[in-house]
């Protein structure tokens, strides 16, 4: 039933409603198009305008990195991620991580949060690291 109506409207109904567009012999007739001409041929040419976006799409620049949303402005920018060790010898564990991109959900210990910040933002901002010495 619907592959019948879908090949009605594809053989029968589209080149009847082809045939009574009014469509122009040269690109000047176009100017001289009424209105009613006019919103006639909209439905096609939003179509047509639609399928030349949808052709051109995988080629345009994608929009993954959100400049304006970057924390770290100037920091170590030529380094994939910016990332600090400090020795101090009184810590109470060895090694201790602190957020430095304030998406923590334990701030100001790090969980992490700012590698989807980076991979969302092209940033390079990573946890401050506290070693602490062993002798």
């Amino acid at each position: 039933m619907v592959l019948e109506t879908i090949a009605k409207i594809i053989k029968v109904q589209l080149p009847a409603y082809l045939k009574k567009l009014p469509l122009p012999e040269t690109i000047g007739g176009f100017a001289r198009l009424t209105v009613s001409e006019w919103l006639r041929l909209l439905p096609l040419l939003g179509i047509l305008a639609l399928l030349g976006y949808l052709t051109i799409r995988p080629f345009l620049p994608k929009k993954k990195k959100q400049r304006d949303s970057l924390i770290n402005l100037k920091i170590q920018k030529e380094n994939p991620k910016v990332v600090n060790e400090i020795d101090i010898e009184d810590l109470n564990s060895a090694n201790v991580c602190y957020c430095r991109c304030w998406r923590s959900k334990t701030f100001p210990v790090c969980d992490k949060s700012h590698l989807k910040h980076n991979e969302l933002t092209g940033d390079n901002v990573g946890p401050l690291i506290l070693k602490k010495k062993i002798l």
